[in-house]
């Protein structure tokens, strides 16, 4: 295991506790912070309503959605994978989780383990192939991807499952003492539960070794199978999660839904400075890019720019950020 400590990138510091870990924190994420703020500040200057709590709540209930892909994409492209399938995994959840209460009148708390379950089997089954076969995790995820979708359409014959249950539609649109947004609240929950899975635990430490040298990593002891079989099934669940609660705030699930969002997911991660080749990675630089995503979108639609020139100026920012963090990475090499 001597190996293990020199393959073993160094982690981040989510600012979990004040202090230390704060200030490496924000030292680590400085030009991402300041990209953050910067466009923070000039989107209020065009459009006061920005700051108001109310839009802030819902920038953040928006980004939930996001950020529930992007932590588990995270740990997937630090191994050096790619997951295109969880959009897809998203619709099909969400059309099994609502199907059930409305065709079949199953209880809530049934209909959504059912959803969780269907989530984790087609994570399951990246997992599966890409840790046994030589297939590439892109081609792999692709695959899954139509099949999810294909799924989601052939379930619903192409048609939204409207579900009128208030206790189903509490999960997404509900509030935890009227304040909190219940997205967010589960948001809070998982982000520490990935925190702690990769900065304390041994999983953690090995997805590093793997993403970093993955043959050093095999001869160092390392099961890489089952650690590439444990991050895609966590991402199929995590998707199921983001279905569950989008088909929630629509109050029906929708065989469209999550149509991009693997390509927002993949953007958060990047933007947060994950390397692409894998092995290097910080959970909280993800929760900045999420954010930074979200930030953007809900500036645009309050200054009213059509959605067509989202896509173009999301690209550019994204483009210019990636770029700006390749460079910096080259001076400090």
């Amino acid at each position: 295991m001597s190996q293990l400590s020199t393959l073993t990138p160094k982690r981040d510091n989510f600012p979990i506790n004040l202090g230390y870990g704060t200030k490496k924190f924000i030292r680590d994420n400085m030009g991402i912070l300041i990209g953050l703020f910067i466009l923070c500040v000039v989107i209020t200057i065009i459009n006061p309503n920005f700051l108001t709590s109310n839009n802030l709540l819902n920038v953040l209930r928006q980004t939930s959605t996001n950020l529930y892909l992007a932590l588990a994409m995270t740990m997937i492209i630090i191994l050096g994978g790619i997951d295109l399938s969880v959009g897809s995994i998203m619709a099909v959840t969400g059309v099994v989780t609502t199907g059930m209460i409305a065709l079949f009148d199953t209880s809530v708390l049934v209909a959504v383990l059912a959803g969780l379950l269907v989530g984790m089997i087609f994570g399951a089954i990246n997992g599966y192939v890409a840790a046994t076969t030589i297939i590439p995790p892109f081609i792999i995820t692709l695959a899954t991807m139509n099949i999810a979708r294909g799924a989601a359409y052939v379930i619903t014959d192409g048609k939204p499952v409207r579900v009128m249950s208030d206790s189903f539609n509490f999960l997404g649109s509900g509030y935890l003492f009227g304040i909190l947004p219940m997205p967010v609240l589960y948001l809070i929950i998982l982000l520490i539960l990935c925190y702690f899975i990769m900065n304390k635990t041994k999983l953690g430490r090995y997805m590093y070794a793997v993403g970093g040298n993955a043959e050093a990593a095999r001869f160092s002891g390392i099961n890489i199978k089952k650690i590439q079989f444990f991050a895609y099934t966590f991402s199929g669940l995590m998707a199921a999660i983001a279905g569950i609660v989008l088909a929630s705030r629509m109050f029906s699930g929708q065989p469209t839904a999550g149509e991009g969002a693997e390509l927002d997911a993949i953007a958060a991660v990047v933007l947060g400075g994950t390397s692409m080749t894998g092995g290097y990675g910080r959970i909280g630089g993800t929760v900045i890019g999420a954010l930074i995503i979200g930030v953007l979108s809900n500036g645009l639609n309050l200054m009213g720019v059509s959605s067509f020139w989202q896509y173009i100026v999301k690209g550019i920012v994204i483009l210019v950020a990636v770029y700006a963090d390749v460079i910096k990475r080259r001076k400090k090499a």
